[in-house]
């Protein structure tokens, strides 16, 4: 029987995921709206816990504060790169002209922003319980503590990096990184959940060997990665591209970013195909078992969806609304990808 308080932190660990996935699509929804810059400092927002909701709210000479201060924060970025060796990607930083041109006050690109800085928050917030109730598995599960204690220092990191994003301007690659941090925070919450919630129960066994599944389905999370990547590339190139052409001529950015897009779209085709096969050989070996055969059904949905919102991004101009879809959907279908990969991984055969 599984004691209480265990059962709590079950249950706080599945709400920080659901959490974690209502900031990732507040963040795409700061994407495609392009409120990145709304907060143009970090933690605050023009220096105030609450957002201003009119310009004269700022502080007075607001753009030439918040450019210096982001100048100031980048020479230290770009130091700190200079001793990693990366000098050409510091000088790049110092020599980005786009950093000092100072953001136009927009009451909704604010808002957007600080509602997305205050879903992380509460992400922070939940992780840091999560990590306090993780030490009642000590001499049960210390791998528990460990993989909380490391997420907790993830998700400091992420912090940092999300105020490296604001001082950069959204620099390219920091973006990307910030992305794959996420992913890395979503994967170790959902060990967690399945470490936890199965410390009480016996391994599965079924009839058939389920070896070339796990192939599978661990294939499927590397393509999902990188169709992430990819996707978070084009991304970067559409923003420099529409900045180059002010913006205009929307229907037309797909068509120009070159190679990227085509990469993206490609992988796509072999992400579907895997994942058909994965269906498949869930619904062969585990047909009778509820979870794997939901964890099954629901992957195929998100592929679905996938692929609509990728078809409307590609031929109907960029709709924002189908970017956040588009991205929130990619980081559910590694979600479930990762959780189902446990599960099959864990599973025993009669036949040896």
């Amino acid at each position: 029987m599984v004691p209480k308080s265990e059962i709590r932190f079950i249950r706080l660990n599945l709400i920080t995921i659901v959490v974690t996935l209502v900031l990732i699509l507040a963040g795409g929804v700061v994407r495609s709206t392009g409120s990145g810059m709304g907060c143009p400092d970090w933690p605050k927002c023009f220096d105030q816990y609450v957002p201003p909701t009119s310009v004269d709210q700022l502080p007075k000479d607001y753009k030439e504060k918040y450019v210096a201060s982001r100048v100031a924060k980048n020479e230290r970025f770009a130091k700190l790169l200079d001793k990693m060796g990366k000098t050409d990607v510091a000088d790049s930083i110092r020599h980005d002209l786009s950093i000092t041109v100072p953001e136009s006050f927009n009451a909704a690109k604010t808002w957007t922003e600080y509602v997305n800085r205050l879903t992380g928050a509460i992400t922070g917030f939940l992780l840091l319980g999560l990590t306090v109730m993780s030490f009642m598995y000590k001499g049960k599960a210390k791998r528990i503590i460990v993989l909380s204690l490391v997420n907790l220092i993830v998700v400091g990191f992420q912090a940092w990096l999300g105020s490296i994003v604001v001082s950069t301007n959204l620099l390219a690659w920091v973006v990307t990184l910030h992305t794959l941090l996420a992913l890395v925070i979503l994967a170790i919450l959902v060990y967690t959940y399945y470490y936890a919630s199965r410390l009480y129960k016996q391994d599965m066994v079924i009839i058939s060997k389920v070896i070339w599944l796990k192939v599978l389905v661990l294939l499927a999370i590397i393509l999902s990665v990188m169709q992430i990547t990819l996707g978070t590339e084009v991304r970067e190139a559409i923003d420099a591209l529409s900045k180059h052409l002010l913006y205009q001529h929307r229907d037309s950015w797909v068509g120009q970013i070159g190679n990227v897009f085509s990469y993206h779209r490609d992988l796509a085709v072999l992400v579907v195909v895997i994942n058909v096969f994965v269906y498949q050989f869930v619904m062969d070996k585990f047909g009778g078992k509820a979870t794997e055969l939901r964890l099954g059904n629901s992957i195929v949905l998100v592929l679905v969806i996938q692929i609509a919102s990728g078809l409307l991004l590609s031929n109907f101009a960029l709709p924002p609304f189908a970017q956040v879809i588009h991205l929130v959907f990619s980081t559910v279908l590694f979600t479930l990808q990762f959780y189902l990969y446990l599960l099959v991984n864990r599973t025993n055969t009669y036949r040896q």
